[in-house]
Order: C-alpha cells, then sequence, then structure tokens
C-alpha cells in the first residue's frame, strides 16, 4: 500500500513523503535535516529508506536542505536542468547538491524509480523554473502542484487523472486584500505567475475532479492571508454549489483536508 506524510507545507518550509513498504520518495525538502529526522522516527522511519527527492523549484521554503540531505545520505535528486541552475545559484543552499547525485527530468518525459513511475509537468510561477508531479504505483495516481500562477490546460488534465492530489490553496482574496502586505506583494500573489486563492482552487477542483479522485489535501496556506479552516470551508463552498461533496464524512465524493504550515500530518493511506 501506498502512504502519503506532509512534514510541512507553506513559505515556512515545505517537504512530503510518499512511500511504501519497501521505498519512499522525499519531493521537496524545505525543512531543516534535523526536523526531517526526527519526524521520520516519530513515523518508525528511516532516511535510508528514501530512495529520491523530487524537487518542484528553487525557492528556499522548498530547496534549503536539499543538498545537505542528499550529500550526507547519498541521495539522488531529480529536478529540471533549470531547477537545478537554481539551486546551485540560490545562497540559501549553502550544500550543494554532489553532481553525482544531481538528475535532470525532462517535463513531460516519464521516468522510473524503483516501483514509481513519475513524470513532471509546467506549473507557471516566478521561480526559475516550477514543476508538479505525477507519480504512479500500485494502480494509484499521485498529483502534487504547488506554487501555481495559473492553470493550464496541462495542469487540468493532471487534476482529471488524479486519484490523490496536492493541490496550492494560499490565500482567501478579501483577506489578502485587506491585509498588511505591500501594494507590489499583493499584485505578485494574485499574479499569473504567484498563487493560487482559495476560491479559484474550489473552482478547478468543481469542474476537472473526476469521480475517480478519492483525496485532497490543500497545501501552502499563508500564515497571513489564510487559515486551515477558512481554506476548507471556501473549497467546499465552491465545490458545493456544483453538487459536489468533500468531506471526511461516509458517502463524501471525496475527502478533503488542508496541510499543515509546520506540522506533520498522520499517515494517510493511499487505497
Amino acid at each position: 500500500m501506498l502512504h502519503f506524510i506532509s512534514f510541512g507545507s507553506g513559505s515556512s518550509g515545505n517537504c512530503s513523503l510518499i512511500y511504501n513498504e519497501k521505498e519512499g520518495l522525499l519531493i521537496d525538502a524545505g525543512i531543516g535535516v534535523r526536523i526531517l529526522k526526527k519526524h521520520l522516527k516519530n513515523y518508525g522511519l528511516n532516511i535510508s529508506n528514501i530512495r529520491s527527492i523530487l524537487v518542484t523549484h528553487d525557492h528556499a521554503d522548498h530547496v534549503k536542505s536539499v543538498g545537505s540531505v542528499s550529500k550526507d545520505y547519498h541521495i539522488p535528486v531529480y529536478a529540471t536542468r533549470k531547477v537545478h541552475e537554481g539551486i546551485e545559484e540560490n545562497w540559501c543552499v549553502r550544500t550543494k547538491v554532489p553532481q553525482d547525485m544531481s538528475f535532470v527530468v525532462e517535463k513531460g518525459q516519464p521516468f522510473h524509480i524503483g516501483e514509481f513511475t513519475i513524470t513532471a509537468f509546467g506549473v507557471p510561477h516566478d521561480s526559475k523554473e516550477n514543476v508538479g508531479y505525477c507519480i504512479e504505483a500500485e494502480g494509484i495516481t499521485f498529483v502534487l502542484m504547488t506554487d501555481i500562477g495559473h492553470f493550464t490546460d496541462e495542469m487540468l488534465e493532471y487534476v482529471g487523472h488524479a486519484n490523490y492530489l496536492v493541490i496550492e490553496a494560499d490565500y482567501e482574496k478579501a483577506m489578502l486584500e485587506a491585509g498588511p502586505y505591500p501594494v507590489e506583494l499583493k499584485r505578485r500573489i494574485q499574479s499569473s505567475l504567484g498563487h493560487t486563492s482559495n476560491f479559484d482552487c474550489g473552482q478547478v477542483l468543481a469542474h476537472y475532479a473526476t469521480p475517480a479522485l478519492r483525496g485532497v489535501w490543500l497545501c501552502h496556506l499563508s500564515d497571513t492571508n489564510n487559515q486551515p479552516e477558512l481554506a476548507e470551508k471556501t473549497v467546499k463552498q465552491v465545490l458545493r454549489a456544483s453538487g459536489i461533496v468533500a468531506s471526511n464524512d461516509p458517502g463524501a465524493d471525496f475527502t478533503l483536508n488542508a496541510l499543515h504550515r509546520k506540522l506533520p500530518t498522520g499517515v494517510f493511506d493511499l487505497k
């Protein structure tokens, strides 16, 4: 069986794990190495079980520890060429990914790590480059997309393919507009290379989710312009207007949970 854990989701640090009884894939490494090891130990897991690290993009909250984890534990890092370049240039990544641990991913080209089949796809954001990942194993399709400036046709297709989906719901529009951020930062967040609102996330799910979708996690919630309860409420309201019920109750169309910024989740079984 496949399992999913989020160790942190947001500008304080992003890191999650999808794994089975044999091996695991770490997605981003934006939390400290000691914190990661502590979390793994608390779940009865070991960093030696991680077969590789998949990197979405080069911003510090996604890659701060990627070089240290890769170097210290000889874990390969998979990212597009531009993302690798961004990691090299990012001063927040003090320990760089060793050359022999650096592997280049081509968008749209499936590749294999152990029992996992992985495909990267483009996600618009104001980084060197940003990708989402479609991970297939044991008959399950798991899709992660974060830091979304806008949704492309390709991204919407992956929403439709997913059995389980991690998708950004960064801000509540009214909170952002009334909040303390400078005007330029507000514009950047709402731009086509910024982030996705709760409402827009709900709209995408309402129009492109299929009956194959079993579970959704809202990720990368803003600490200033969002709240987990509010994100879930807004998305659920948008879905309900389209006749879709998202909850953890029996009979719902699919489950819906907001990921914590700094706290690990429980273990979610993907079945």
